[in-house]
């Protein structure tokens, strides 16, 4: 059996940001994104042993995530540096019905990536491997990459987890509802977002939902509810978690910082409902600044909070 080496290994394409802060109408600040990437930081910073596999171009956006990678302690030895193929770009906006994503990725690096690419002995290393709609949208190679790479870890006994990040700008929902819905048959951990689901499943009740991805196989479903906090689901068990209150900012990368922060938890303690209150704390906390990186919260920060809630309530 493959000795463990990462607590989270985490598959998909990470991208250059330019996000419009409010506070400088016209200007755009850099930041790192791209969900998985994303969620690899913050389970680091939950004090989780993370790896990405992926693609990077050799340009600045791509040099600039391999010093955040390095940073935040994310293992970026296999990912690969393509000479001619760019990192992917993505802008956002901020308007009245919340932010807005505009996408320069078309034949990036990470689109490059296939089956062939999935290292066997790196995958089966893990506790859980983690990706998301987006991880296959972007290529249909970058599509089989992910579900070679769940298979490995199906037949060595690892934990799979997928966020369903349904984005119509890359792909058709008829094509990305069988995706999508194959892939989190494939998966012990669903982590939809509930509009996503809605769209997915033809589903609006919260339950509903929870049982269609339970019937599919899936041993754990939290689904996000946005301001609403989350619900999380077992076979044995549902808990519907109420969120905290923030003055919130920015949600690019709120949900991402859930998928982070609830598998991180998730792997410490093995109980989701834990993991679940756990993950709405830090997601709420994620929101207190611009980009999707940078206000990411580490553990203290979370467990403090924690507390104060705690003492709120008694």
């Amino acid at each position: 059996m493959t000795q463990t080496r990462y607590d989270l290994l985490c598959i998909g394409e990470p991208l250059g940001e330019f996000n419009a802060t409010r506070a400088e109408s016209g200007a755009f600040q850099f930041g790192h994104g791209g969900d998985t990437s994303n969620c690899a930081i913050a389970a680091a910073r939950q004090g989780a042993k993370t790896a990405y596999l992926g693609a990077l171009g050799d340009d600045m956006a791509g040099r600039s995530i391999r010093d955040l990678w390095r940073r935040e302690g994310v293992d970026d030895a296999h990912v690969a540096t393509h000479q001619s193929a760019p990192t992917g770009l993505y802008f956002v906006d901020h308007g009245p019905s919340g932010h807005v994503f505009s996408y320069l990725r078309a034949g990036s690096a990470a689109s490059l990536m296939g089956p062939r690419d999935v290292p066997r002995d790196l995958v089966a290393s893990a506790r859980i491997v983690q990706a998301s709609g987006i991880s296959q949208a972007i290529s249909a190679s970058a599509c089989d990459a992910v579900f070679e790479a769940f298979a490995i870890a199906r037949e060595a006994g690892v934990t799979t987890a997928y966020d369903t990040n349904l984005r119509l700008k890359l792909w058709p929902l008829t094509r990305a509802k069988a995706i999508i819905n194959a892939a989190c048959g494939m998966a012990d951990i669903v982590l939809p977002g509930y509009d996503d689901a809605t769209q997915l499943t033809g589903l609006s009740d919260a339950d509903a939902i929870a049982d269609f991805y339970l019937r599919r196989g899936a041993k754990i479903g939290a689904l996000t509810l946005g301001h609403e906090g989350s619900r999380v689901a077992t076979p044995e068990r549902r808990e519907r978690l109420v969120p905290i209150k923030v003055d919130a900012i920015d949600a690019t990368g709120a949900g991402d910082c859930y998928d982070g922060a609830f598998l991180a938890e998730y792997i410490r303690t093995g109980d989701a409902f834990a993991a679940g209150a756990y993950a709405n704390v830090a997601a709420a906390l994620s929101t207190q600044g611009f980009s999707a990186v940078a206000p990411l919260p580490r553990r203290a920060d979370v467990e403090a909070r924690m507390a104060l809630e705690a003492k709120k309530a008694n």
